[in-house]
Formats: structure tokens, sequence, C-alpha cells
């Protein structure tokens, strides 16, 4: 089965879409529209009317190409952190941005494989976000500057430090 036929015209959605619960959906929709230049769409913009509380059940965040679902943690659901890959075009001007919204630097922008530039930041809802943009110089490195060869570099460690310190930021 072809799942990219499968999808009917008239939606709005991609075939693999990302769904991130957080404690203050409508700051993280903030977050997201200015960081990365964001658009949510109203019309799938959902309070919880049960709850009653004006919490999101489901909002839509449209960035670039593709659709960030989000909807507002309840107080007995667990934290659970998204992890989300988004290619930018300028890795450092996105990196400033997040830092100046309270998000934490994981790994400077440093080069990567196939000519990009990778950069991680946790939001301050401790989701991880991993940056990908073209190389700022124009070398095109085409492997890694962290070969097999040597001690694992700041793209490696920087990524295991954060995972082993991922926790319920509130």
């Amino acid at each position: 089965m072809d799942t990219t036929t499968d999808i009917p015209a008239a939606t709005r959605h991609n075939t693999v879409n990302g769904f991130i619960i957080a404690k203050d959906a409508a700051g993280l929709i903030e977050f997201l529209t200015e960081v990365f230049d964001g658009r949510e769409d109203l019309e799938a913009h959902t309070p919880d009317w049960y709850a009653d509380d004006g919490t999101l059940i489901h909002a839509e965040v449209r960035i670039g190409n593709s659709l960030l679902m989000v909807a507002d943690r309840k107080p007995d659901w667990p934290f659970t952190p998204a992890m989300t890959q988004v290619y930018v075009s300028d890795a450092a001007q996105t990196l400033r941005r997040a830092v100046g919204r309270g998000a934490t630097v994981v790994t400077e922008v440093s080069p990567f494989y196939g000519g990009l530039d990778i950069a991680r930041f946790l939001d301050p809802w401790g989701n991880l976000w991993w940056l990908f943009a073209p190389a700022a110089d124009d070398a095109g490195e085409e492997s890694s500057p962290e070969s097999s060869d040597s001690e694992p570099g700041p793209v490696y460690t920087t990524l295991l430090d954060a995972m082993r310190r991922l926790h319920d930021p509130t």
C-alpha cells in the first residue's frame, strides 16, 4: 500500500504528523510561531469543552510543509517529551530565536554529514529539537566530523547528556 496516495485531497495533513503534549500548549504554540515562523490553523484550535478549564485538546501549527499538532497535558498524564527534527535555512539564527524565548542550547551549531550543520535545543516544555541547515561554510562536508577513529565529539556527547537529563520541567 502506498500511503501517500491514500490521503484525501481535502485534508490539511501529511502522511506523518507529529503531536506534542505540553503543559501550556498556548505558550508552546507561540514559541513555535516565533522560533520557526509557524502558522497556527485557527480552525483546528479546539478547547477541551469537557474539562472546562481553558486547556486545549487539539491545535495545529504548520511549519514549512509540515504539521505539528499540539494539546495541553492533563494533570494525570505523564511527561512525554517530543523529539523533533526541523530543517531550517539558518541553524544559528533559529537557535538564537529559541534561546531568546527560553530554550536551552544542547548542541551548538556544528558541522554534520552531507554538507549540513546541526544544532540542538531543549524548549521550556522539555522537548528536544534537532536543527539541520545547509552548512554555514561552503566546504560541503560529506562525512561526519566525528569519525569512528576518534573520541566522541560534542555532536554525540551533547545528545547523550541531554537524554540523561530529560525531566518534567514542571
